[in-house]
């Protein structure tokens, strides 16, 4: 059975969207990959497109979610990457899914030129791709929860 995990955001449109494609990317096999935010924008920005274009990261089947979509589904582990969906009251999933952490500016938001937004949204997408390549090496089967929770959380700070 494979790993789900479930990547938050406010609007659901950039880095939330980003990760979803980069673990389902990275590593499609074990884990499956989703994401949502708790007021969707209702697109998935371009700069999104633009850098996982880049990284050759499938996007194209993507779209911005509301985490009610995934009320009834069971999740192993559910990532914050946004300081407001962090602060936010998350509906409850069923099972007891890992939280973390891991608070990433928004490229969707970034001020610059349209070059240096893009340089903004690559930097964003590496950092996720760093920890998402340090996440699909734990072992969610044979690990203890409170161990990877102290996982998680260390990656948040990666």
């Amino acid at each position: 059975m494979k790993t789900k995990v479930l990547f938050l955001c406010t609007g659901n449109c950039c880095r939330s969207q980003m990760a979803e494609a980069l673990l389902r990317h990275i590593d499609s096999e074990r884990f499956e990959a989703l994401s949502a935010g708790s007021y969707p924008a209702g697109y998935v920005h371009p700069l999104v497109e633009a850098v996982a274009e880049q990284w050759d990261v499938p996007v194209e089947d993507q779209h911005s979610k509301s985490w009610h979509e995934f009320a009834d589904t069971p999740v192993d582990a559910v990532i914050t990457l946004c300081n407001d969906a962090a602060q936010e009251v998350c509906p409850t999933w069923p099972g007891t899914p890992l939280t973390a952490h891991w608070g990433l500016p928004d490229p969707a938001f970034h001020l610059g030129t349209p070059e240096e937004q893009m340089q903004f949204a690559l930097t964003v997408f590496d950092h996720l791709r760093s920890k998402i390549e340090v996440l699909v090496k734990l072992d969610f089967e044979n690990t203890n929860p409170k161990e990877l929770k102290a996982e998680l959380d260390r990656i948040g700070k990666l």
